[in-house]
């Protein structure tokens, strides 16, 4: 059951999100849309943070690497 509810969620505020650009498309005023765009860029760094870079952290560290040495890397190489 917590299967499903951890599926739910993330499916749910997707469908609610995609379903807000269709139905605000022509009606939003510019406060709203940045305040949008901000907390949507918020979520994209958050999501980078905690399921990209502090996991690479963590695996450099365990192979004896320069932790930071990965990050670093996946900025300036790509």
């Amino acid at each position: 059951m917590s299967e499903m509810i951890v599926l739910l969620v993330p499916l749910l505020g997707t469908t609610l999100g995609a379903a807000m650009v269709f139905l605000m498309r022509k009606e939003m005023n510019a406060r709203l849309e940045k305040a949008l765009l901000g907390f949507a860029a918020g979520v994209m760094i958050a999501a980078s943070v905690w399921s990209l870079l502090i996991p690479s952290i963590d695996m450099a560290a365990e192979q004896g690497v320069i932790p930071w040495d990965s990050c670093l890397e996946s900025y300036f190489y790509c």
